[in-house]
């Protein structure tokens, strides 16, 4: 039997996230833009409640095609609020819609969107060493830092909390407890990615 962090619980779809995408480095902009968006979706909701609708998501959103969705009118978010698979907040739907506006600028500025974000932690994922799930933080000074960075390019539903949970995700930091099997793997992964960081081509 396998020790796994706490909180991904017993569900199938929940501990195949924990085992296979949680914590592992990400540098692709279409897969970063589409994690930051579902973080944002989970605001008052449960992860898992996300997670079963992210191919319903997918789906309705292009892909998350950010060029795509940055062009969407009033009639995608009429359509968007019609569709029983994702989260209908118009909210939150317009604001995947101004962050993919966004996006654009901060390509525009920094040539990806992984350059952007991968420099709150220096380009280096930060390897963390929490025994237990108390002791990890809701926030931190650097995710604090992309929030209000974020929120000065209009981004919506990127709080402090939010954009945390969006670097735990996409491996900038390791918060798997020590006891969890993938703290060590992930550890490596991230050793692996380093030369990755600076130096690869993203989309």
């Amino acid at each position: 039997m396998k020790n796994r962090c706490e909180w991904c619980g017993s569900d199938p779809l929940y501990v195949a996230y924990h085992d296979d995408d949680w914590g592992v480095p990400v540098h692709d902009d279409r897969l970063l833009f589409e994690m930051l968006i579902l973080e944002g979706a989970q605001a008052g909701l449960s992860w898992l409640t996300i997670l079963k609708k992210r191919e319903s998501y997918r789906k309705a959103f292009h892909d998350f095609n950010y060029q795509k969705i940055a062009t969407y009118s009033q009639r995608d978010i009429k359509r968007l609020l019609a569709n029983s698979g994702i989260v209908r907040n118009r909210l939150k739907i317009e604001s995947v819609i101004k962050n993919a506006r966004g996006v654009l600028d901060i390509r525009e500025e920094f040539g990806t969107l992984d350059s952007f974000l991968w420099r709150y932690v220096d380009g280096t994922p930060r390897q963390n060493a929490w025994k237990s799930m108390v002791e990890l933080p809701a926030w931190t000074e650097q995710s604090d830092a992309m929030n209000k960075d974020l929120k000065r390019r209009e981004f919506n539903f990127v709080g402090p909390t939010i954009c945390y949970a969006f670097m735990q995700a996409v491996g900038m930091v390791n918060d798997h407890t020590t006891d969890c099997f993938r703290y060590r793997e992930i550890g490596k992964v991230a050793q692996q990615n380093k030369s990755s960081i600076n130096g690869s081509p993203h989309r």
